[in-house]
């Protein structure tokens, strides 16, 4: 038995039950208005009763113009609470740790979807977005930490601030896209300080036992991968995180840039000094087989996204048989309509991952 079953414990909060966490999925389920839905509770709490140790929302926005996506969850107002505290609770009573991931989607927020042009770091034309003025930059800040609050409030274990994928603090991040003269641009400590002060604030105004991680993507979007290495290096270094949330791709992939192929792109992560923070990692962990690698690369635990879609009790499917055999690719919408993806999720995702679908 390899350590994927072993407990893991954080600076703070509970400890999870196995190495298993559930990746943030974007799935378009719940209301136009932010709330929770009955379908994107089913999804989730269906993950939860298969038993990941801890089971994370998709990206929650922090500002109505953060929305990214149609039928993406809200944390922005005390309107979302009933269905946030529905939803913590149910997940709690599966003793899976429930996360909220924050997200503000900067430039990539759809005009349609907010009522006005995207806001992002700087100037984007191509995105059509404008630059934040600094008094919205302090503003984005405390509402990064309000929805924290929110979280708190609403029985959640802890969240995790959503620093991947060109969404806004990312934009901040990126030299190509962040341009601005003050404090919050220009060299990479002022870049990355917007990340900063949200998380000395949530350490500061949460409670003890309040979990703190963060996602980061290491390449893309405009990301070098020394920068991405020096952030990390920093938020380990500090140790106000309980985790780092690395979203890779493929795990076992080399890094996009030439000066750093000739090994793994997670290996630069995995061998950083981590004092007591967690390190953990996404990209097409399918099988037993991939997971149990990923972990002996040195990860502290293992993100599972298409293939939770595929099968929402592989952890305990994998408790039962380590050498368990995943569904395969495509199946029918009813067996993902069984795993809980709703013909809106189901719409999502087939444009996108055509492969999943057998009809």
């Amino acid at each position: 038995m390899t350590h994927l079953l072993d407990p893991l414990s954080f600076s703070h909060g509970p400890s999870m039950k196995n190495r298993f966490m559930l990746a943030p999925l974007t799935n378009q389920q719940s209301h136009e208005d932010g709330r929770l839905s009955d379908e994107e509770f089913h999804w989730l709490t269906l993950r939860a009763q298969g038993g990941f140790g801890l089971t994370m929302t998709c990206a929650s926005h922090v500002q109505a113009n953060g929305k990214g996506f149609s039928g993406q969850l809200g944390i922005w107002s005390d309107d979302h609470l009933p269905g946030l505290q529905r939803l913590a609770r149910a997940i709690k009573a599966q003793q899976s740790i429930a996360i909220s991931q924050l997200h503000h989607a900067g430039m990539r927020s759809p005009a349609e979807l907010i009522g006005g042009a995207p806001v992002c770091p700087s100037d984007n034309p191509k995105t059509g977005a404008r630059a934040l003025t600094h008094a919205e930059v302090k503003q984005l800040i405390a509402d990064f930490i309000a929805a924290a609050l929110r979280a708190e409030r609403a029985g959640f274990d802890g969240v995790e601030l959503h620093g991947a994928h060109s969404y806004i603090l990312c934009q901040f991040f990126s030299a190509e896209v962040n341009h601005r003269t003050d404090e919050y641009g220009g060299t990479l400590e002022n870049r990355a300080r917007i990340l900063f002060e949200i998380i000395d604030a949530i350490r500061s105004r949460c409670r003890e036992d309040f979990i703190l991680g963060v996602r980061l993507t290491p390449e893309r979007f405009g990301m070098k991968l020394g920068e991405a290495i020096r952030i990390a290096q920093r938020l380990m270094a500090e140790d106000h995180i309980d985790f780092l949330d690395m979203s890779l791709w493929d795990v076992f992939k080399q890094p996009e840039e030439s000066e750093y192929q000739g090994r793994s792109l997670m290996s630069y992560f995995t061998e950083l000094d981590r004092r007591d923070t967690r390190l953990g990692v996404a990209g097409k962990i399918r099988t037993p087989q991939d997971a149990e690698a990923t972990l002996a690369a040195g990860a502290d635990w293992i993100m599972l996204g298409r293939a939770a879609m595929l099968q929402h009790d592989f952890p305990n499917r994998y408790k039962a048989d380590p050498a368990f055999r995943p569904v395969q690719m495509p199946v029918t919408r009813q067996y993902l309509k069984d795993e809980g993806l709703s013909e809106k999720f189901q719409a999502y995702i087939r444009p996108r991952w055509p492969e999943f679908f057998a009809d």
